[in-house]
């Protein structure tokens, strides 16, 4: 087979396999490249030496590694996708009518695995969710860990079971009817165990990110770099069979080129898609209030299919729990306008000033051109929750009517929606920040520095879980008894008919922005909307509310409930509907 690898600024290149090694090739046409020949199979673990300045004679993996054994630091191994046989078929789903549902490998179950994590499946197809979409899963030093700190952007994390084993998780998700999408990480990669450095200048000091020098995406030497990272996403798509991609914190990647890397990508995924014959899309994480990012490429777009939408959860979280810190402060003024502004406007910030950052911010959404389904509405994410000192969830504070308030608001509202794992019975376990690093003075900066910043808003030290004790990581687990236990189980139940109210209503899919209509009532704690026939109401104040539906028609002629968290009845002919404290309903004209 053939090994090939980039190393610009080596004089030399060995590559090292199955114990033996030889001199490898510089390649006559790529500049940069070099090449051997050599017999080897699945399973079989290599890696390259480099010569030259700096060198220091380790054999270091191939970062185009397509799985890691030992971890990060080890060998390479060949992987050969054509052995695994996959069970059948599979056409693809859309975003267009989705409900994705945020999982993360190492706590959805005990064990911490693909397998494990598939086995549970069946809860989410039964569910009626249509995408999960996995945080990310490439590997990361020790066992435990979010993700967001991998290495090695080709391989898969060996202790959830390496690429087999993600490989298993997507067949049994098909088989299901389910779509698998994966959040990759371009704008860093993870402190431990990043050897691309030694290869060539896959990091500039020309910006400076958060993590330090930027990924080379428009300095000297970038078109290989953005080469490595298509390949990696489009492998993805490729041999795992996977759905599409979120694609994490894409306002860091730093890209002062005409075409950017953004673009290069959408082409390529639009373009594999279309070779596949299945939707690929990809879903950015964003937080420029930008419609740019998911305009087509042809309007002058970088041509993503969706982004996140923090403005809507931001206002939902305001209006729900009444907190009013950090960027909360934007929407804390009037936070049931702000939820009306976001799921008839998409952002809130679309222009207006933001006191968090000190400026203006964001840009109007065309809401008569835009679909909808272009951005993704949620209540909680891994972010929101993890976030926070102690990782706590919604259902650590509000009560199962709120929960069920905030469920309706989501799950009937005109985004595509998504639920983090958990979610939909009102888990109590938290969801905090963990990690396993193996190297002991990054352990203590990592341990030391979270920390600090709680510190910093008057948090004691000893309150703040340690990211690298174990405990931490099992807390987070699901505790998969709850679901069948009250008040779970309600709560569950109300998430399972909502979805399958928005996949028998075409209203509740409806992409149309401007079709949507509005009221609410900031003292009276009361948000109403329209769409198309359907009308949906929550109130979220601890007292009944009045709500003015309007009127003129008689009883039987008029509303009809067709859900709600607690009993109520439709509006007579003055049109007032009376909604019991924290409760919510779906009412349907006629």
């Amino acid at each position: 087979m053939l090994f090939e690898v980039w190393a610009p600024d080596a004089d030399g290149v060995e590559l090292r396999l199955a114990g033996g090694s030889r001199a490898m090739e510089r390649d006559p046409v790529r500049s940069g490249w070099w090449t051997a020949e050599a017999e080897a199979s699945d399973g079989d673990r290599y890696g390259f030496v480099l010569d030259g300045v700096g060198s220091d004679g380790r054999v270091l993996p191939d970062p185009r590694s397509r799985r890691q054994p030992d971890g990060p630091d080890g060998a390479s191994a060949v992987v050969d996708h054509s052995l695994f046989e996959w069970r059948g078929g599979w056409a693809g789903r859309g975003l267009p009518g989705a409900v994705l549902y945020e999982l993360h490998i190492g706590t959805y179950t005990d064990e911490g695995t693909f397998d494990a994590a598939a086995a549970r499946l069946g809860h989410l197809a039964e569910l009626g969710v249509t995408h999960v979409s996995l945080m990310p899963v490439c590997p990361f030093p020790g066992t435990h860990g979010w993700g967001y700190e991998g290495v090695s952007l080709w391989a898969v994390h060996e202790p959830y079971g390496g690429p087999d084993g993600l490989k298993r998780f997507v067949d049994t998700a098909h088989g299901l009817g389910l779509a698998v999408l994966l959040d990759v990480v371009h704008n860093h990669l993870g402190p431990s165990g990043n050897h691309l450095p030694a290869f060539g200048p896959y990091f500039t000091e020309t910006h400076h990110t958060p993590w330090g020098a930027a990924v080379n995406l428009d300095a000297p030497g970038s078109d290989e770099v953005r080469a490595f990272l298509l390949g990696s996403a489009l492998a993805w798509l490729r041999d795992y069979r996977l759905d599409g991609l979120r694609l994490d914190a894409v306002h860091a990647l730093a890209d002062g080129r005409a075409l950017t890397f953004l673009e290069e990508l959408s082409t390529a995924a639009d373009a594999l898609a279309a070779e596949l014959g299945r939707p690929l899309p990809l879903i950015a994480e964003s937080d420029l209030c930008d419609p740019r990012t998911t305009t087509p490429r042809e309007s002058g777009g970088l041509g993503l299919h969706a982004q996140w939408n923090d403005d809507f959860h931001h206002a939902l979280h305001t209006a729900l729990t009444g907190e009013s810190q950090g960027y909360y402060a934007d929407f804390a003024a009037a936070p049931l306008g702000a939820v009306a502004k976001t799921v008839t406007s998409a952002f809130f910030h679309n222009g207006t000033y933001s006191s968090f950052r000190g400026r203006t911010h964001g840009r109007p959404v065309d809401i008569s051109r835009t679909p909808a389904h272009r951005f993704v509405g949620y209540a909680q994410t891994h972010d929101q929750i993890g976030n926070r000192a102690l990782g706590d969830r919604l259902s650590a504070t509000l009560s199962p009517g709120l929960l069920a308030c905030a469920a309706a608001l989501v799950l009937t509202g005109p985004f595509t929606p998504m639920l983090f794992m958990g979610e939909e019975w009102g888990a109590r376990t938290p969801w905090q920040f963990f990690t396993d690093h193996t190297d002991p003075e990054l352990a203590e900066a990592v341990r030391s520095g979270r920390r600090r910043e709680f510190a910093a808003h008057g948090w004691a030290a000893d309150d703040i879980p340690d990211p690298q004790d174990p405990a931490t990581r099992n807390r987070s687990c699901l505790d998969w008894s709850e679901p069948s236990q009250e008040p779970h189980a309600r709560l569950h139940a109300w998430y399972r008919e909502l979805i399958a109210l928005r996949r028998a209503l075409p209203d509740l899919r409806d992409p149309d922005l401007a079709s949507v209509r509005t009221a609410h009532d900031e003292q009276a704690r009361w948000l109403a909307y329209r769409r198309g026939d359907l009308r949906i109401a929550v109130n979220l104040g601890e007292k009944p509310a009045t709500i003015p539906l309007g009127g003129g028609r008689r009883r039987g002629d008029g509303d009809r409930v067709v859900a709600a968290w607690q009993p109520v009845e439709a509006p007579g002919g003055d049109g007032l509907l009376h909604l019991p404290p924290e409760s919510c309903v779906v009412l349907v004209d006629g």
